[in-house]
């Protein structure tokens, strides 16, 4: 499944529900990326961490990042370009 995430917030949502698929407590997560479990939640509830941090979750649950350009939206939808 592809999934666009346009903002901080839409990609933590976005790795919750992979980790989640997972069956991973973000304590589990943490473990795996050598973090505490307060880094997991920092990233999925507003999306602050590292790149570092990013690249060891993606890898932990099997995904990857794909830069591509963005998709054209309704021009009176505000919230699509934030």
């Amino acid at each position: 499944m592809t999934q666009a995430s346009r903002t901080p917030k839409q990609l933590g949502a976005a790795l919750r529900r992979y980790r989640k698929q997972k069956g991973f407590s973000q304590s589990e997560l943490g473990g795996r990326i050598r973090t505490r479990q307060a880094t997991v939640s920092h990233l999925e509830t507003d999306g602050s961490g590292t790149l570092e941090t990013l690249f060891a979750v993606l890898s932990a649950l099997e995904l990857e990042l794909v830069v591509q350009p963005r998709s054209k939206s309704d021009p009176l939808k505000l919230g699509d370009i934030f």
